[in-house]
């Protein structure tokens, strides 16, 4: 299917919406900003433009049409939320220029690396100290760790045409895996995480800051940490349990990367500090966005990256753009009523049934669904807000919704092997086949759901979140 067919089912889309019979509970100003946002969605799935090119269009159709005013459409770009991810991007940048997050992961292999199991956990550890300053996880897992984690494979002669589960395949999943919980754990590790928060204050009226989400996430993702790269272990093991030869290639590669450079250093001090205060700012005042720009502006100062270094970083601005496109639009809709109207009209079909009962149902429908999504962006903008609407309608705690449904999106995407961009790096380095990425995916996913919304609902429990 070529860009203009795609373009052209996108704009069928909205003007079949458009045009058909307003429901009863909504105004015409409401629907036809919905047959805008639907289409917005299929066009982000089809991409006959790229993302940011999509929204841009958009938000340059709803005012032009006076469906919003322009002070009003752009005040998404104004989000505290959208700042700190585009910030958290430059922070990568950091890590990746300067090489400390390869170096982080080679100081692990090196003290920790010597059976497959302990390997395939310095891995994804090595992922997980890097997340809060990479919400971009295909950065994180494709243009950090990918190229270890194929040189540690192949250093055991085991490549995707020979030998691929002597330990690939099995490396191979853990750290995709592992990427998905880390993305989970931290708000700045993830890009859809941004769009989360905003969607739940606007309708929920819940507000999660960088400290909640993390202190959220640390019981369930810790356990996750620790079971889903054994459940692979044992559902896909290694063909070699032992890996003595990877601790002498990551010393070789430490080698060749020297001493800790100045710019290593600064990354590092820069980081830890603002970590510190993220995790302090209940108590300091400071706000998390303010500390982010904060860090970036002390890299700038000590030279960790330039100006033209935040001037290329195109992934920052493409976020700026699509998400707060996104947030105008979702915010305008959930103003005008429309995720209340859905989740009163819908609630109607779980009458009777103990909203535990819904909950459960619509967060698997959720999770399962992203077969259907090849990205989680899409996933977030279509059904986040009406299913968290329909099971707060139901009943259920708003703050649990919340956070059940938004640790969840980053989780999902491992179901399949286009579901978001670390999977198709992964499962495009040729170890796993297909039938075996989604047999896995399906029951990881299913274990993700047990510890994340068992476990975590306990955890969160105690917290008093709900």
């Amino acid at each position: 299917m070529n860009k203009i067919i795609k373009g052209i089912i996108s704009i069928l889309i909205a003007v079949v919406i458009w045009n058909i019979p307003i429901p009863s509970g909504l105004t015409p100003e409401t629907w036809h900003i919905l047959a805008v946002f639907v289409a917005t969605i299929v066009a982000f799935v089809l991409q006959p433009l790229p993302v940011g090119a999509v929204a841009f269009v958009s938000i340059g159709f709803v005012m032009l049409s006076g469906l919003i005013k322009t002070a009003e459409a752009l005040s998404g770009f104004s989000s505290t939320t959208v700042w700190l991810i585009v910030a958290a991007f430059l922070y990568a940048k950091g890590f990746i220029k300067t090489g400390l997050g390869r170096r982080i992961a080679y100081v692990l292999i090196r003290h920790f690396g010597d059976s497959s199991l302990k390997l395939g956990y310095t891995l994804a550890l090595s992922d997980m100290i890097i997340s809060p300053a990479t919400p971009s996880n295909t950065a994180r897992a494709g243009g950090i760790l990918f190229p270890i984690v194929r040189g540690v494979a192949e250093s055991f002669d085991s490549r995707p045409e020979h030998q691929p589960r002597r330990i690939g395949a099995f490396l191979m999943q853990t750290v995709f895996h592992s990427n998905c919980i880390s993305s989970s754990m931290f708000l700045t590790a993830s890009a859809p995480n941004a769009l989360i928060v905003t969607l739940a204050a606007t309708t929920l009226g819940v507000n999660i800051s960088w400290g909640l989400w993390t202190l959220s996430a640390l019981v369930p993702g810790i356990i996750a940490f620790i079971a889903i790269p054994y459940l692979i272990y044992r559902l896909y093991p290694p063909e070699i349990t032992k890996t003595p030869e990877a601790k002498q290639l990551a010393l070789e590669e430490l080698r060749k990367m020297g001493r800790l450079s100045y710019g290593e250093k600064m990354t590092t001090g820069i980081f830890l500090l603002s970590l510190l205060a993220w995790s302090t700012a209940s108590f300091t005042g400071l706000n998390a966005t303010a500390i982010a720009m904060g860090g970036v502006g002390l890299m700038i100062i000590t030279q960790v990256i330039s100006w033209a270094d935040v001037q290329e970083e195109k992934g920052a601005w493409d976020i700026l753009v699509w998400l707060g496109v996104m947030i105008c639009l979702a915010d305008k809709l959930n103003q005008l009523g429309l995720f209340k109207w859905f989740a009163i009209t819908t609630s109607g079909l779980f009458a009777g049934i103990p909203w535990e009962t819904t909950l459960i149902l619509l967060l698997l429908v959720y999770s399962y669904s992203h077969y259907f999504f090849a990205g989680s962006t899409p996933h977030v903008v279509a059904m986040y807000a009406a299913f968290a609407s329909v099971s707060v309608a139901a009943g259920a705690p708003p703050l649990l919704v919340a956070l059940s449904f938004a640790y969840l999106t980053n989780l999902m995407s491992g179901i399949s092997h286009y579901g978001n961009g670390p999977a198709v790096i992964y499962y495009g380095a040729g170890y796993v086949a297909q039938r075996d990425w989604w047999r896995l995916g399906f029951l990881i996913m299913l274990a993700n759901v047990v510890i994340w919304c068992g476990i975590g609902a306990m955890w969160w429990k105690v917290l008093g979140l709900w």
